[in-house]
């Protein structure tokens, strides 16, 4: 006997109930026919001219559609809240949390069987994993895809990389102002998400090697033809998982998530992955912990793209893409079994992969970094654990001891950072507070403080910063980040203060305030939290609920799922 659909609980009733959704939907000139019991697929759109990222997004869905109809599906599409990353203040992290509520409840609402995930900016593709994982109906991504690669006086430019390296040069009179606005015009030439290695590239890249979408889908430039075959193929597949009964709980298990921690750092991947990652893991409960990230300390640099390398996002998918990447890892045993939206297991992802260009994907033997996976530093300043994306840091930096100068908030940060009198040397360690999850709130990207300038005009470009902040994927240098807990929970980071020494060590896994106990104690004594930034609406809610960034910055509400069907009807 054939299992009864999801979606016949609204279409197929023959009685008020069913006359009012299928009549109020046949107003869009579906026929009769398309309420025959066939699969309701949903489209889940982050489009939003808001988040230029996703701007493409429109055109793909028609491509998913095509797919669905193909199959013998019905799409329906609907918008979710859209989280454009360098549109949004104080940060679209804030609001990673709201969009998975949104994509939650919607599929929850909806009488859908199975839905297409379309996202790519830094937090859509998080925020809709983790409200469809908490749903657990059958769901594939198809990514944004990257721009075309920036162009400027004849060289490749890259998104954020190169607006955090000019943007030093214009401080240290190495480049005009004129030169920088120029720039501008010709980095971003397409639709699509940053071309660097940032975070919404890297998620792609994590999303296919998690087996969450079909193979390419990380590296196809978001204007290619082939991502519109993509989201045909996607569409086809939606119908084939919903037959199959293929779940987020099927594809999101703890050897996927080994695999997406050992592919990030093979990729050169964002930071940004463990916070996503955790979350993610704590809405299908896996247990991931921020102690299962060094899984991927030992693995070398594989993809030579900005931030870490030279290249960009439209080079790694002309060399290979991610299938050269998995083949690498499955080569030396470190790909996991593990089942996938096309219902077999991720090794099919690499199969007949080849790379046609070794110095955009180095082969494991000839990397171009070896161990340059994420490391997780503990201590008395993160008990919970802070990481640090050696790939990108200077290597002399990442082991030293120094003497902190610190920043309360990032007011005074940008107040002072230019200040030619700020008492900082080359070997001063920089720290921010209240830039957490519940400190700015929402943990923003400004982890990657600015180099002091009276150092920059004496050539510096790296320095150690620590914060409880996070950083944008395509940013880069010797940034410890995430340090939980943060301040404004009452972590050690509240109690540093000017003139202490801190010491980090990468390849011992240290960051450790060098104060003894009896002074931090009375420090403690004495400190109080900062009044919170918002007292109404969600960013309260927020405040009051989220987790530590060792948890995911998940609201601690939404941990977990609910895949019960609504039965009350609405009228």
């Amino acid at each position: 006997m054939t299992k009864k659909r999801r979606s016949e609980n609204w279409y197929g009733k023959l009685d008020k109930d069913g006359f009012i959704h299928r009549s109020w939907m046949k107003n869009q000139g579906f026929p009769d026919h398309a309420f025959d019991g066939r699969p309701v697929i949903g489209i889940c759109n982050t489009w939003s001219e808001l988040t230029p990222c996703n701007s493409g997004l429109r055109d793909l869905a028609e491509g998913v559609k095509r797919g669905v109809w193909e199959a013998g599906g019905f799409p329906v599409e609907f918008p979710v809240m859209s989280l454009g990353e360098t549109q949004m203040k104080p940060t679209a992290m804030l609001f990673r949390n709201l969009l998975a509520m949104d994509v939650e409840e919607s599929i929850r609402a909806y009488g859908i069987d199975g839905v297409v995930l379309l996202g790519g900016c830094d937090k859509t593709t998080p925020g809709q994993l983790m409200g469809a994982a908490s749903v657990d109906l059958p769901s594939i991504v198809v990514s944004s895809g990257p721009m075309l690669n920036g162009k400027w006086q004849g060289k490749d430019i890259g998104s954020g990389t190169d607006v955090w390296k000019f943007s030093e040069a214009v401080r240290a009179g190495e480049m005009t102002l004129q030169d920088f606005m120029n720039a501008e015009s010709g980095m971003s030439r397409s639709k699509g998400v940053c071309m660097t290695m940032g975070t919404a590239s890297t998620m792609s890249s994590l999303v296919e090697a998690m087996g969450l979408s079909l193979p390419t889908n990380a590296a196809l430039p978001a204007v290619d033809s082939r991502r519109m075959a993509l989201a045909h193929l996607t569409g086809k597949r939606i119908v084939e998982m919903v037959d199959e009964d293929i779940k987020p709980s099927d594809v999101l298990t703890k050897q996927a998530f080994i695999n997406a921690i050992r592919a990030n750092a093979a990729v050169g991947g964002s930071t940004n992955a463990v916070v996503h990652l955790l979350a993610i893991a704590g809405r299908v409960g896996v247990d991931l912990t921020l102690a299962d990230f060094e899984l991927g300390s030992d693995v070398p640099l594989l993809v030579n793209c900005m931030p870490s390398g030279k290249y960009l996002m439209e080079d790694f998918c002309y060399a290979g893409g991610m299938p050269v990447v998995l083949r690498e890892l499955a080569d030396q045993g470190l790909l996991e079994g593990a089942q996938t939206v096309l219902g077999r297991d991720i090794s099919a992802y690499a199969d007949g992969a080849e790379c046609f260009n070794r110095d955009v994907i180095h082969s494991w033997n000839a990397p171009v970094k070896p161990a340059a996976g994420l490391r997780v530093l503990r201590g008395n300043l993160a008990p919970n654990g802070a990481i640090v994306k050696p790939s990108a840091a200077t290597d002399a930096l990442l082991e030293h001891e120094g003497e902190a100068y610190v920043f309360e908030n990032i007011e005074e940060l940008k107040a002072t950072i230019d200040n030619d009198d700020l008492p900082v040397t080359k070997d001063t360690i920089l720290v921010l507070k209240g830039c957490g999850p519940k400190g700015y709130p929402g943990m923003a990207e400004v982890g990657n403080m600015p180099i002091p300038r009276k150092l920059v005009r004496e050539g510096v470009r790296d320095m150690i910063r620590v914060s409880d902040a996070r950083m944008s994927g395509t940013a880069f240098g010797t940034v410890i980040l995430h340090v939980s807990p943060e301040a404004q929970a009452g972590g050690t980071l509240a109690l540093v203060k000017t003139g202490d020494r801190i010491k980090v060590s990468a390849s011992q896994g240290i960051l450790e305030l060098l104060v003894d106990e009896a002074e931090l104690a009375d420090r403690r004594a004495a400190w109080t939290p900062d009044e919170p930034h918002y007292t109404r609406g969600y960013a309260k809610l927020y405040i009051d609920h989220v987790l530590q960034a060792d948890q995911g910055a998940d609201l601690d509400f939404l941990v977990g799922k609910d895949t019960r069907l609504v039965t009350r009807e609405s009228h």
